[in-house]
């Protein structure tokens, strides 16, 4: 029978290291909900000892009802030369009022002398004395040993003694920590053969990802008899990152046969790591395996052409099995039958060697020659699609359209924009200021469309991108604008006004935790960005008019 593998999230700790993420409490709160919902087994909550905000969330999550996941507080040994009980964060770790502590300790001699600046002796003494105090108190301990491998590659005497200390005071389980994420799977293996010849305590793994191994390194020492994995959602982390449990829990079920969570759990873990994403306003990684938005795309016309033959020739695993989709995407390397594919998709359909698909694929070839790119912006390819056949019926049209920026260099620049357009047989004129012009432009057009169109004021603009297409051009070079629309605003996004003179500055909020029917992104290509992003503008509208 297969050993059954728990997972230990730290997310709220370790992942909140990462530069750029910053959880309030309630945040805290909102994502170990989510973990306890999938079922993930602990979900460290933070250091008491450390901030107020920490131990917030311990008081806070003792009212929510966690269900099936084990909370946990994070703390150290004491400290050299003092005793447990008068240790002011070992009693912080006794507020927190968790069955479960993490307590981690120094298992490299350098690390005791240089930065505890204490004897090897005492430092054993810390660990023992620490964990005893805690398990004297009926607290679950597992024993994270900092720097584990590096201390075991500079004296592997006394970093299994380090494990000895922490398995006799009664540590319900040892982790050996990568810490400095420079480990190579080879050296995992080693060191974790000669721990199980020194310690009989279960084996727990925790890696960080500075050489890119942590997935690989936490799989290979689950291999070896580890039977508790740490790491975060998305492998945030600081400097790169922890071990990616989005990926490491797939690979352990589908790859090496554990089952570690039901098949209708595993369908959920695509949308874990969107919602994690959203409440540390982090954008999710496009390529990221398993879970990312392009895990499953496919985009070469060779590919696409075995694909649709037999999913398994460029599919590992099945997408829908952790809730991910197939996506084709259209561009000039698709061929025909990317185009028949999509035509389908959108409920057109025409042959692979028609005049359509001809037409079509013509038209993209030409487009993408220009600087488009139609993978990433489908709602541009769907009105494209019904522009070129004939079906597209459009609901306004653009008289007149103007904006202007002032006060550059002197303060907070200002952008005014003024549309006029007819809808229905009648003429709208409107003006809006806005924090830059396409924010301003953005605000004008729907004030104009509202009173013939009142769904345009469901809908709101998340996400703005431009990238330079021929830099060797400079200041003429052409630019290509993304813009992403979506229905509602979801509960946990933060405003999002659009400085067009400077779309640089504000993160991406691509990959937002929804269904990929509420969220439609649309391209536009010139040399001047503000007519790029007018187009891409126009088109968003366009598309969801149509879709109404």
């Amino acid at each position: 029978m297969m050993r059954k593998i728990l997972f230990y999230d730290t997310t709220l700790r370790d992942g909140s290291q990462a530069e750029g993420i910053s959880l309030s409490s309630h945040d805290k709160v909102m994502i170990a909900k989510r973990l306890d919902q999938f079922g993930i087994h602990y979900i460290e909550g933070g250091w008491p000892g450390s901030n107020p905000k920490d131990m917030e969330f311990f008081h806070m999550i003792k009212k929510v009802g966690i269900k099936r996941s084990k909370i946990t507080a994070f703390g150290s040994t004491r400290r050299a030369h003092i005793k447990v009980k008068e240790d002011p964060q070992v009693k912080a770790l006794l507020e927190a009022g968790t069955k479960v502590v993490t307590i981690f300790g120094k298992s490299w001699d350098m690390h005791v002398t240089e930065v505890f600046k204490t004897a090897l002796k005492e430092n054993l003494l810390m660990i023992y004395e620490t964990v005893a105090f805690l398990k004297d108190r009926k607290i679950e301990v597992i024993y994270d040993a900092e720097h584990f491998f590096d201390g075991f590659k500079a004296n592997p005497e006394y970093a299994l003694k380090t494990l000895q200390q922490a398995a006799k005071a009664g540590a319900n389980n040892l982790t050996l920590c990568d810490t400095n994420g420079g480990t190579l799977p080879h050296e995992i293996r080693h060191a974790i053969l000669r721990v199980k010849r020194a310690v009989k305590t279960p084996l727990g793994i925790h890696c960080h990802n500075d050489a890119e191994l942590a997935v690989a390194n936490s799989v290979q020492a689950v291999g070896e008899g580890c039977a508790l994995v740490q790491g975060t959602v998305n492998g945030y982390g600081e400097r790169c990152g922890n071990a990616n449990l989005v990926s490491i829990i797939p690979d352990l079920q589908f790859k090496m046969g554990f089952k570690c969570f039901s098949p209708a759990k595993l369908k959920e873990l695509t949308a874990l790591s969107h919602y994690v994403a959203e409440v540390c306003n982090m954008p999710l990684v496009n390529n990221q395996p398993f879970t990312g938005r392009s895990a499953f795309a496919h985009k070469g016309g060779v590919h696409i052409n075995a694909m649709v033959k037999n999913a398994k020739t460029y599919e590992h695993v099945e997408p829908k099995a952790i809730g991910n989709y197939r996506r084709y995407l259209v561009s000039e390397l698709g061929g025909k039958t990317n185009i028949m594919i999509k035509a389908k998709e959108l409920e057109m359909h025409f042959q692979k060697d028609s005049a359509e698909t001809k037409k079509i694929l013509t038209e993209i070839q030409r487009l993408e020659h220009e600087g488009y790119q139609f993978e990433a912006a489908e709602a541009s390819f769907e009105l494209l699609v019904q522009k070129l056949l004939g079906k597209f019926k459009p609901f306004f049209k653009i008289e007149d359209i103007s904006v202007r920026t002032e006060n550059i260099g002197k303060g907070v620049p200002r952008s005014i924009a003024d549309v006029k357009i007819t809808a229905r047989g009648a003429e709208h004129f409107e003006s809006a200021e806005g924090d830059g012009p396409v924010n301003a432009l953005d605000s004008a057009l729907r004030k104009a469309l509202a009173k013939t169109y009142p769904v345009i004021e469901q809908i709101r603009l998340t996400d703005y991108k431009v990238r330079v297409v021929n830099s060797e051009a400079g200041t003429a070079a052409k630019v290509r604008v993304f813009i992403e629309f979506q229905d509602k605003p979801h509960s946990l996004s933060k405003d999002s006004k659009v400085n067009g003179t400077n779309p640089g500055n504000r993160k991406s909020g691509k990959n937002r935790c929804q269904d990929k029917d509420q969220t439609w992104t649309t391209v536009g290509v010139h040399e001047n960005i503000i007519e790029a992003s007018w187009k891409a503008l126009v088109e968003a509208i366009e598309y969801k008019l149509m879709k109404v």
